[in-house]
């Protein structure tokens, strides 16, 4: 495939090409961890949001001109973005503009992730790119999506899906696809009860990643048409793909490592368990997800602040973080923090002990605590001498406990106010 080995020319492709990043989901999967967030807007990693994946990809990739489509509770998510993703160079074409629901073309908000980009034609047409990236902001990975472009002008597609293998009992929960000899999509079906498994290969399916690259005016016709559609959910996996097979040159692009021809690493952390394994998995001495890898940075917003500090030694009083990642202004004050990762601002009292968890940003735990197991949202206090992760009951009647036994805490599960006041509240502080 000369196209794609060619840099130069693939770097012709990507400045032409407008992403749009879908970010405007709910990620319902994850429980109390998107009660006040968006999923894209998520913790993960020590430092990043899951956001951030995606826009390095697109960084990366030499696709500097992107779209981030927002809609459901997308304050933190925009903050974010503004912080760590507004110093482009607007003056060489440069930018990562946001596009909440704004009712554009009706009255209604976005109806589905079709309906999303067709809400927005008009700016993306005034962008005048040759193609369109649509890609979900809601996955962790890191992928070069300029041999994608490539590989979608090299075939003459009108709409290429980026895909990877999954096992067929995973593939529930994806667009399933079916492929000829050349990669050409013949069929397509959303979270299917019976996945149809690649022919040779039982137990595996052909699973959408939900990246897709448009010839811009072959986007607008087809967007057009499902938006007049009354029977159409105005999703892409649901309505446009299938409604595209028959009549147009739809391909497949199997997501490869060029140099091992292998499947990189992947993540649809879209359940509380999902999340757990995903940051545990970066704790292994040879991760699969290579965040330290220098020729493929992910970027985000980098808080100012201080090193971690470790505190105390002595018998019963040490202030120790093994097998762990601990981000800057942390403080572990005589304690023990063992299989864990820990974003900023945390501060662990003496006396305590932390294993095999994922504490957000700005958690403090009191002093003779005991944590297993969990994934503890910002901003919580946890009182003296609390275990957590210990006694599935007890957990299950103060937090939310997974299917696998991880044990989810968010300050309200502790009574703890931070993301609004109580009507009792303020009658009981006058």
């Amino acid at each position: 495939m000369d196209l794609v080995i060619n840099p130069r020319y693939v770097s012709r492709l990507t400045r032409d090409t407008l992403a749009l990043i879908l970010a405007g989901g709910s990620g319902g999967r994850l429980q109390d961890l998107v009660r006040w967030r968006a999923k894209p807007g998520v913790y993960f990693g020590g430092k990043f949001r899951i956001i951030d994946f995606p826009l390095s990809n697109c960084m990366n990739s030499g696709i500097r001109r992107v779209c981030v489509l927002t809609q459901y509770k997308s304050y933190s998510l925009i903050r974010h973005l503004v912080n760590a993703w507004g110093s482009l160079k607007g003056d060489l074409g440069e930018f990562v503009e946001i596009l909440p629901a704004s009712q554009r073309y009706s009255k209604e908000w976005y109806a589905g992730t079709a309906d999303a980009v067709y809400q927005n034609l008009d700016i993306i047409r005034n962008h005048k790119p040759r193609f369109v990236l649509v890609l979900a902001g809601d996955h962790v990975y890191k992928m070069d999506y300029g041999p994608m472009i490539a590989y979608h002008v090299e075939k003459g597609a009108d709409m290429t899906v980026a895909c990877i293998e999954v096992p067929c009992e995973e593939a529930r929960a994806f667009g399933v696809m079916s492929v000829d000899a050349d990669n050409r999509v013949t069929s397509f079906t959303e979270k299917p009860e019976q996945p149809e498994c690649i022919p040779g290969r039982p137990g595996v399916a052909l699973a959408s990643m939900g990246n897709y690259v448009f010839n811009t005016e072959f986007l607008f016709e087809h967007l057009i048409r499902d938006a007049d559609n009354p029977e159409s959910k105005h999703d892409f996996s649901i309505d446009v793909i299938p409604s595209l097979l028959a009549e147009h040159r739809v391909h497949a692009y199997p997501f490869r490592d060029p140099s091992t021809g292998r499947q990189p690493y992947w993540r649809d952390v879209g359940t509380v368990d999902a999340f757990w394994e995903a940051n545990m998995e970066l704790l292994e001495t040879h991760p699969v997800l290579d965040i330290y890898d220098e020729e493929w940075p992910i970027l985000t917003h980098q808080a100012q602040l201080p090193p971690a500090k470790f505190l105390f030694h002595e018998p019963g009083r040490t202030g120790v973080a093994i097998r762990s990642m601990v981000s800057g202004g942390c403080v572990i004050s005589g304690s023990e923090v063992l299989h864990s990762l820990l974003f900023s601002k945390v501060y662990v009292h003496s006396y305590s002990r932390i294993e095999d968890s994922v504490l957000l940003p700005g958690v403090d735990v009191a002093r003779h605590c005991r944590i297993r197991k969990a994934v503890v949202d910002r901003g919580c206090r946890i009182p003296t001498g609390m275990e957590i992760g210990f006694d599935a009951e007890a957990d299950r009647r103060r937090f939310i406990v997974s299917p696998k036994g991880v044990v989810l805490v968010t300050p309200e599960m502790l009574g703890q106010a931070l993301h609004y006041v109580r009507a009792e509240d303020i009658i009981t502080r006058r």
